[in-house]
């Protein structure tokens, strides 16, 4: 059925990005576009610290892009998300809900009191006892500040979705690999591992751009500003000094031996796959020479992912800087996707 979905909003580090779509018979046409910058500290790897600031930038985010409608989809992630592979007993839609905290509870770090639950099912159970799936986990208090933010901006809430699956519904090519998809954002960096559409593999790093950043300012002696620049002028190519190239090295080493160490244990777990193909997307991904640093560390291909792929139309928002807007809009794009 054609018409309007809710508009897919991803708040991010550094800023709050929306995409709106129209949903036609067989695909979707790119309808809007907006972002805002938010100051650093207002929200931290996907916690809102400063709820107000949020709802202030919201305001004018919508003011500024002239969406068509307030309904909006929002994405969630956090450092204390929990999804992990299980089996729950096979019951009815509306009995699964009640009875997953009981069935889940010893399995979790945090209360299920604290937490909102989810169950993705990863089979069709049929007549089977019991129904495998991946069990998602989230603290509740964080989602209900990030809601309550957004709502107060005027704008309604139709949905919530796991960052990670917004992102895979976007940016994921559908073949025989088993795709890794890295969103490297300013403070967090996430990863979900697919085969032909179906998550095998999901996790949070508390790793992106910031770091990077950091860690160079800190072995150069530089101000952050100038490391900032080093980083998105040269990256991993370097300057010419091999003191700066050394440093930039080092300074993704983190992330580098974290993404190894999630694919090795997807290879050596239950169901044993093997990474064949990283997909990046995220800001900060676009430093020049990461694709190929990474390719050689880990010894697996790596290349960008093309997030706006299921977009239909999109030449008119070219002209407005689409371009530009889609290596970070990997969340916002999937969200509005998955709500249509």
């Amino acid at each position: 059925m054609a018409g309007s979905p809710p508009i897919g909003l991803d708040i991010g580090s550094s800023s709050i990005r929306a995409v709106e779509v129209r949903r036609n018979k067989d695909d979707y046409t790119l309808i809007n576009f907006g972002q805002f910058p938010l100051e650093a500290g207002t929200v931290v790897a996907g916690v809102v610290q400063h709820p107000g600031a949020v709802t202030a930038a919201l305001k004018q985010l919508w003011t500024a892009s002239k969406f068509g409608t307030k309904r909006v989809r929002l994405a969630v992630t956090n450092p204390q998300l929990v999804v992990r592979e299980t089996s729950i007993a096979n019951l009815p839609a509306s009995q699964m809900r009640q009875a997953l905290p009981f069935q889940v509870k010893e399995q979790l770090p945090l209360a299920v009191e604290r937490s909102l639950l989810d169950f993705y099912p990863l089979e069709q159970p049929g007549d089977s006892p019991t129904v495998r799936g991946l069990l998602i986990a989230m603290p509740k208090e964080a989602v209900l500040t990030l809601v309550q933010a957004v709502e107060k901006a005027g704008l309604k809430v139709s949905g919530v979705d796991l960052a990670s699956f917004a992102m895979l519904r976007a940016a994921s090519r559908l073949d025989a690999q088993v795709e890794a998809i890295v969103d490297i954002g300013a403070n967090i960096t996430s990863v979900v591992v697919h085969a032909d559409g179906e998550p095998l593999f999901v996790r949070t790093l508390p790793r992106g751009g910031t770091e990077i950043t950091e860690n160079i300012a800190t072995r150069l002696g530089l101000p952050a500003i100038e490391a900032e620049a080093l980083k998105c002028r040269y990256g991993l190519h370097g300057d010419g000094n091999p003191d700066t190239v050394a440093a930039l090295v080092d300074a993704v080493r983190p992330l580098a031996s974290e993404l190894r160490s999630s694919f090795t244990y997807l290879a050596s777990g239950e169901r044993q796959k093997q990474v064949t193909r990283i997909s990046l997307c995220g800001g900060s991904a676009l430093m020049p020479g990461l694709a190929e640093h990474l390719q050689e560390q880990l010894g697996v291909a790596v290349m960008y992912a093309d997030s706006a792929a299921r977009l239909r139309d999109t030449r008119k928002a070219r002209e407005r800087g689409f371009d530009s807007f889609v290596p970070s809009a990997a969340v916002s794009i999937g969200l509005t996707l998955g709500a249509a």
